[in-house]
């Protein structure tokens, strides 16, 4: 029995040995873990203070790029919409051209349509109006003629009215065709 009680004793030896060592390492273990939590944190707290003090010189230093882009882009698109401009107002010029020429040709055949039918109707044109007139413009001057080498003043003023009357029937007796000699 002596036997068993000292291989008993070795093995509480043994596992008393054993069970330290593992608190120890644990105990290590755990030191270490809370030695790396605290550099964690410590790290943390130092970004956040570099982060407080650099970040309005960031900050400031992104407003400032960011104006020299805006300035550069609304350099680049200034020269862009001139150029577009001056595109747009020669279409919108060319395009008004047309629209007049399409005007003065719609007017232009409206007038001959209107025209056409004032004929078929009967009625005089503007040619045919100015014709007689100086048909019966010539014709007053024959009369006038006429009237210089009469006789008394008289029967001058007797017959005027019905020289007129007579001037008249011919008048519109008289051919067109006569009027455009």
């Amino acid at each position: 029995m002596a036997k068993l009680k000292s291989a008993a004793k070795t093995k509480r030896a043994k596992s008393t040995k054993q069970s330290q060592a593992a608190s120890n390492k644990a105990e290590a273990l755990s030191r270490s873990i809370m030695d790396s939590a605290q550099q964690i944190w410590s790290a943390g707290m130092g970004a956040f203070a570099r982060a407080q003090g650099e970040g309005t010189k960031l900050f400031e230093s992104l407003v400032k790029e960011g104006s020299q882009l805006e300035k550069a882009t609304r350099k680049l698109a200034g020269g862009k919409v001139d150029v577009v401009r001056d595109v747009v107002e020669s279409r919108v010029g060319q395009v008004k051209e047309r629209a007049a020429d399409t005007w003065d040709r719609l007017e232009k055949v409206f007038e001959e349509r209107v025209q056409r039918s004032l004929n078929r109707l009967g009625v005089p044109s503007k040619e045919d109006l100015q014709g007689l007139s100086k048909r019966v413009d010539q014709l007053n001057a024959e009369l006038r003629k006429l009237s210089n080498g009469s006789k008394p003043a008289v029967k001058k003023a007797a017959k005027p009215a019905a020289t007129k009357k007579a001037v008249r029937k011919t008048a519109a007796a008289a051919p067109v065709s006569d009027a455009t000699e």
